[in-house]
């Protein structure tokens, strides 16, 4: 809304005054009225100016242009319309109107009717100010709804919900994403983090990383939210490719450790999704992520980087059931006959085959001595009437392992899922 009794235009008048035989006082007043007119046109509050109808004069009189710290101010005023809810049309109409209002009466005070030379040079250098000071006010009020937008958390997990579980209209998505900074159009990666141990706030994480993001990619194509206890990282498809000087970068890395070091030595665990492109790319990406989740689990990886492209291998096992528990029956089905059940000689191979097959690894991982190893290996070797240790069923035993764990055996009978 405009506001009325407007403050004087400020700043480097008595020159210009001089130049066109004016008392600064009167050229104070015309710039203010000037101001006030533009203001009525545009609907936009006159304070919104700052200084401009000043460095425009002075590119008049001088052919300068503006300031690094004058630019500056003009993307704080257009942080300041943002949040007073000015719309980025009515910013833009204010400074055009005031450019146009200005080099009216220009003419009239620099030059006399001979002096066309000097007042298409004036013309110039005001036409330049107003590209600069146009671009930087709309930049600011831009940077400025973006972060606005971040943080209106209800319009924001809803936004995450729809683009995470992609089945949203994508023509719809496509809009709404805009305001984001993000474009659906290109590669996008999903990370998923979570504290191991429950101590570090997933609300705090969420702004370091949302800080540490926007440092590393800017703020276009980034975006972090929280869902379902799970940290949300949502980043461009590039993020792991080479960062430079011979460097490669993971995004995955990256994330873990701000977030350890955030949480001063906290143990997080963070998956990683493979990037596609496409709304339905990060819904999928989305996907891959809390199922890295889930594997992590189901086979008790206990790892805090987990990255989708190293589980495919998993995740094919786990697509043919059928086979799975045709496998865990056929070798692993006798270990319910030992002492103590099916489930330590279970944790004994899969620590043995984790460890590449060094039984004194695999001791130190389990917390047992070599010797405890030693026997349970032989005692599945006796009740299944295969030998683990032998390099020629390494990979049935593998799978078998890894087939368990998938199917939750023995804690769930065969058949049943």
């Amino acid at each position: 809304m405009v506001q009325d009794g407007q403050a004087e235009i400020p700043g480097r008048l008595d020159s210009l005054a001089r130049s066109g035989n004016l008392q600064q006082g009167r050229l104070a007043s015309w710039l203010t009225q000037v101001g006030n007119a533009a203001s009525e046109d545009a609907g936009a509050p006159v304070l919104l100016l700052g200084e401009y109808l000043d460095i425009l004069a002075d590119a008049a009189l001088s052919g300068r242009r503006p300031r690094d710290q004058e630019l500056a101010a003009v993307r704080r005023l257009g942080a300041r319309a943002a949040e007073q809810g000015v719309d980025a049309n009515q910013a833009v109409g204010l400074y055009l109107s005031a450019a146009w209002r200005l080099w009216q009466g220009i003419p009239s005070i620099l030059v006399s009717p001979r002096e066309r030379e000097k007042v298409r040079s004036a013309a110039e250098a005001v036409l330049r100010v107003i590209a600069d000071a146009v671009e930087a006010l709309v930049e600011g009020h831009q940077a400025a709804r973006r972060y606005m937008i971040r943080h209106e958390e209800s319009a924001r997990r809803e936004f995450v919900d729809d683009l995470l579980r992609g089945d949203t209209d994508v023509s719809r998505l496509v809009q709404r994403a805009e305001p984001f900074g993000l474009d659906l159009g290109r590669d996008h990666v999903v990370l998923l983090a979570s504290p191991v141990d429950g101590r570090p706030r997933i609300e705090e994480a969420a702004v370091v990383m949302e800080r540490a993001i926007v440092d590393r990619f800017g703020d276009r194509d980034v975006l972090v939210a929280t869902k379902d206890s799970f940290l949300v990282l949502l980043l461009p498809g590039h993020a792991s490719d080479v960062a430079g000087a011979g460097q490669t970068f993971d995004a995955a890395d990256f994330a873990h450790d701000r977030l350890v070091r955030h949480s001063e030595g906290g143990r997080w665990r963070v998956a990683a999704g493979r990037p596609y492109p496409g709304a339905y790319g990060i819904a999928r990406s989305y996907e891959e992520a809390r199922e890295a989740f889930g594997l992590d689990v189901r086979l008790h990886l206990n790892q805090d980087i987990l990255r989708s492209r190293d589980l495919l291998a998993y995740r094919v096992l786990g697509r043919d059931q059928e086979a799975l528990v045709d496998l865990v029956q056929d070798l692993l089905l006798p270990l319910l006959g030992a002492h103590g059940g099916a489930e330590p000689l279970l944790d004994t191979m899969h620590g043995y085959f984790g460890a590449g097959t060094n039984v004194s690894e695999t001791a130190r991982r389990l917390h047992v001595s070599v010797r405890t190893v030693t026997y349970r290996l032989a005692r599945i070797s006796e009740l299944t009437g295969h030998n683990p240790a032998d390099p020629r069923q390494h990979l049935a035993f593998h799978m078998a392992v890894v087939g368990a764990r998938l199917l939750d055996w023995p804690n769930t009978p065969l058949g049943t899922r």
